[in-house]
């Protein structure tokens, strides 16, 4: 059975968020890091700030929607929902990057 990953990536340089879904986490961030994605190639290098894994490519889309219905509001509302979900952030070092980006 085929794993999909809804993602969310950060851009020191444009201190900004990228929020997706695949079916191949590892190579998916190396496609933006390398430049080769036209949408976040300004923003090179991206870190894997948080993941989670869902069963079906739809329930993927529905959450990949969600969160990016999140970047109309604010980049503390990205984090506050990273922090709320925090199981699911890359590692202790980006929980870590979180806390700060937020003020906590």
């Amino acid at each position: 059975m085929e794993k999909y990953y809804v993602y969310i990536l950060y851009s020191e340089r444009l201190s900004k968020f990228y929020k997706g879904s695949t079916s191949n986490l590892d190579l998916r961030v190396q496609r933006h890091n390398s430049g080769y994605e036209t949408y976040t190639k300004t923003g090179v290098p991206w870190r894997l700030i948080w993941h989670t894994e869902k069963s079906t490519k739809s329930a993927s889309m529905i959450l990949e929607k969600k969160l990016k219905n999140l970047k109309n509001l604010s980049v503390q509302r990205s984090v506050d929902f990273m922090i709320k979900y925090s199981e699911e952030v890359a590692s202790p070092d980006e929980l870590l990057f979180l806390k700060q980006l937020s003020g906590y």
